[in-house]
């Protein structure tokens, strides 16, 4: 299968996109109360990864009512299993991952994303953690940002996991609050040649402290309890 990811979006799926961004958009304005702050830190042209904390299955989409632009993510790959979810998905701004192995083609996936100018959303911590401490994060917001020369902007997300706790079916409507820091530079080596393990290392610890920063503002903007 064509990993439709990596493809140009077709008209209608971009259509499929404006209509579910003004969707989200209402219904986080309206049922979560939501409110944003630091989306002058998103910017303007160019490709760029936003950073979000992850407590909630529904942290992905209201993400893309925080911008015009065109945003990806990476989902599940039994969500394109038909041409019409393929479709669908695709044209909501996700590329499928096989989950439970490599991360080499999702990698990829990622750094084409940014190169061609679009914004990606990426989850540092992985899969959907627990609590109001951020856990150790992966490298791969590190090595997308390196790899495609853009800034990676990290994103507190207060008050979703008790809007929908994990395990939970049911979707409460609590007030939620997204904290958008200012962007971290992409790691670069001398020359602006490949950035080195270190330098991987090095940003990735800043953006975890950055996500911790950002988090507690969300947090207690979100009047959300431990």
């Amino acid at each position: 299968m064509t990993d439709p990811g990596i493809t140009r979006r077709t008209r209608g799926q971009r259509v499929l996109y404006v209509v579910a961004r003004v969707f989200f958009t209402a219904l986080s304005r309206v049922f979560w109360r939501a409110s944003y702050s630091g989306l002058e830190h998103i910017p303007a042209t160019g490709g760029f990864i936003l950073a979000p904390v992850h407590r909630s299955n529904i942290d992905t989409f209201p993400m893309i009512g925080m911008t015009k632009r065109y945003m990806s993510f990476m989902g599940k790959d039994s969500l394109w299993k038909t041409k019409l979810s393929a479709w669908f998905f695709t044209g909501l701004g996700g590329y499928p991952v096989k989950r439970g192995t490599a991360d080499r083609q999702a990698l990829k996936s990622c750094i084409e994303v940014v190169q061609r100018g679009e914004g990606l959303v990426l989850f540092p911590e992985g899969t959907r953690q627990f609590g109001p401490e951020v856990t150790p994060l992966y490298e791969g917001a590190a090595y997308v940002a390196s790899k495609g020369n853009v800034p990676i902007l990290p994103v507190g997300i207060g008050g979703s996991e008790q809007a929908m706790p994990k395990g939970s079916k049911l979707i409460y409507p609590v007030k939620l609050h997204y904290e958008i820091g200012p962007p971290i530079p992409a790691p670069v080596g001398e020359d602006g040649g490949r950035a080195s393990r270190e330098q991987l290392h090095a940003t990735t610890a800043v953006l975890k402290d950055e996500l911790q920063r950002v988090f507690d503002v969300a947090r207690a903007k979100a009047g959300a309890k431990d």
